[in-house]
């Protein structure tokens, strides 16, 4: 009966529930937004159109936003809320304390009040850029880091902060975010802590045309980061360019046996240069060493054969040495016999003893009564 009277008086009934809202239109003119329920509007000639809206998604989009808000500025105040930002602004839009967007300049955002409580947070970017961190861990928490640059600087380490390519701030260990909204915002990490840095595998010809090759060790650190990083493209890449020309020039000045015969450094104007030159560009070099000296196969060879010719005349030397001292010392014990018969015949009996410690059966010719007549002379004496 209710929708025969309606279909009579050229109306149609809309359902709604909870969460939904209506935007209708007649004869292509916004009649309104209307709620929960349902609500009879004019249809008459079929030319009642209608769009459906889930608030809990709480943003409004609508080609029909604009003319809604300028022809029935009231029934859009009673359901939405604008939210604009100027060129110089970005906000936090939140509803019931939970961040739903972060708004860029120059935008605007529409959303259900039935969807609320809303919250907006406006920050200005035309001046400072750093983020309080409460506020960066909640936007990097809740995904919306879109318009967020976030640089972590761990301890030893020195953050600097470029703003569209200038240098604006050298960072502090942390965590620390910065707004990137209508510029470029990068942060370069600089190591500040000691290091080492390996040149290997160099090739130098000596004064005397032999080529070697040289393994290298520097130990260096970062003592100004904006002077390393914008005096030269690569700091590491400079000290190690200036390391082989120094040894160059030191080692190409000394023969293969000077090399070989003392730990060579760099003479002290080159290692000055190497430092002056690093110094400039806020790089402290704390040592340089030079680690290996490879030779070439052939020379090689000649070295250890002239190693085991040198090795093999001090055997000599010591094995004669050894023989004069074993003779000698015969001579001596010669002499010391020949002066004292008593010890001319210990020594005899020391070797008797010795033998027959060795053999069954020992048996001695003529010789018994003459060693024990001795001995009885030994006695008497």
């Amino acid at each position: 009966m209710m929708e025969f009277l309606d279909k009579i008086r050229g109306r149609k009934r809309i359902p709604a529930k909870e969460n939904e809202r209506i935007l209708a239109l007649y004869k292509g003119r916004l009649l309104g937004i209307f709620g929960p329920g349902e609500t009879a509007l004019p249809n008459r000639g079929g030319k009642l159109e209608t769009v459906s809206f889930d608030i809990g998604r709480g943003i409004f989009v609508s080609p029909y936003e604009k003319p809604l808000f300028d022809k029935l500025p009231e029934v859009a105040a009673r359901h939405l809320t604008a939210f604009r930002t100027t060129r110089d602004e970005v906000a936090v839009v939140e509803r019931d304390g939970q961040i739903v967007v972060l708004m860029k300049p120059d935008d605007r955002l529409t959303v259900w009040n039935d969807a609320g409580p809303w919250s907006i947070t406006r920050f200005d970017v035309s001046g400072e850029l750093r983020i309080a961190p409460a506020l960066l861990k909640r936007l990097v928490a809740f995904g919306k880091s879109s318009l967020v640059s976030v640089a972590s600087v761990a301890e030893g380490w020195a953050g600097l902060l470029f703003v569209d390519g200038t240098y604006a701030a050298t960072l502090e260990p942390g965590l620390q975010g910065f707004w990137s909204a209508g510029r470029t915002v990068s942060v370069k990490l600089i190591d500040l802590k000691r290091q080492t840095l390996d040149v290997n595998g160099q090739e130098v010809l000596t004064r005397d045309r032999v080529t070697i090759r040289l393994n290298l060790a520097a130990e260096y650190r970062v003592v100004d980061p904006l002077a390393a990083v914008n005096t030269v493209k690569d700091f590491a890449d400079s000290l190690y360019r200036a390391l082989q020309l120094a040894f160059r020039k030191t080692l190409g000045a000394l023969s293969l046996d000077q090399i070989l015969e003392k730990k060579v450094t760099l003479d002290a104007e080159a290692a000055e240069k190497v430092t002056a030159d690093m110094a400039a560009i806020g790089v402290e070099v704390i040592d340089i060493a030079l680690k290996d000296v490879i030779l070439p196969g052939e020379m090689r060879e000649i070295l250890n054969q002239v190693v085991a010719a040198e090795k093999q005349a001090e055997a000599n030397v010591i094995r004669r040495r050894e023989e004069t001292n074993a003779t000698r010392s015969l001579l001596n014990t010669a002499k010391v016999m020949a002066e004292n018969p008593v010890m001319l015949r210990l020594k005899e009996l020391e070797a008797l003893e010795a033998i027959a410690g060795k053999v069954e059966r020992l048996t001695v010719y003529n010789g018994t009564g003459g060693l024990m007549n001795d001995i009885v002379r030994l006695r008497d004496n």
